[in-house]
């Protein structure tokens, strides 16, 4: 069961979204206040809900958070200040909603490109790995076998493999599924 603790200022915002996540049997919306939030595994707030200031000082919240925002300015603000785990925008659908919660939840980042990018082309940081490396693990996250992998780089097979040895060494991981987890925790691919 993933508790989710609601931290919206509006009524309204809090209704829909516990009906909105009630339809997934995996999610339990807990109290509402900022009190429970040692209960809570993820936690969902409006960008613009003012909870994180203190004295004009911005603390992230302990648990995993997904904002909902259409403000980009402001969240190119809280990307900058806080330690952000996912941003919707605010006509998210249920499934997206949900969605977001499972993956936070498993330690990973979710966010819309419009939202987390200046510009859908803007790229990714690559972390420890090569631009070469980050083509082939993004290729991997689509669930393309080495041989698709080498068709579309137009590189051989042989190179494929050894790119993904690099990858699995340097991510610390042992096989596909670890390293697209961790690729996606870093935020070096997006799916």
């Amino acid at each position: 069961m993933i508790r989710v603790l609601l931290n919206v200022s509006s009524p309204a915002l809090r209704a829909g979204l516990r009906a909105l996540l009630a339809s997934d049997q995996a999610i339990k919306v807990v109290n509402d206040s900022l009190e429970e939030e040692s209960e809570a595994d993820v936690m969902i707030t409006s960008a613009s809900h003012n909870s994180f200031s203190n004295d004009g000082m911005e603390t992230a919240p302990s648990i995993p958070t997904l904002f909902l925002s259409d403000d980009q300015p402001n969240v190119r603000r809280l990307t900058r200040t806080l330690r952000v785990w996912g941003i919707l925008p605010t006509d998210a659908s249920a499934e997206e909603l949900a969605a977001a919660v499972h993956a936070l939840s498993q330690g990973l980042i979710v966010g819309t490109s419009t939202l987390l990018f200046e510009t859908e082309s803007e790229p990714l940081s690559h972390g420890p790995l090569t631009d070469r490396e980050s083509e082939v693990l993004g290729l991997l996250a689509k669930g393309l076998a080495n041989k698709q992998i080498a068709v579309a780089l137009s590189i051989s097979e042989h190179t494929v493999k050894f790119h993904v040895s690099s990858i699995y060494a340097k991510l610390n991981v042992t096989n596909r599924t670890e390293a697209v987890r961790e690729g996606l925790r870093g935020g070096w691919i997006a799916l």
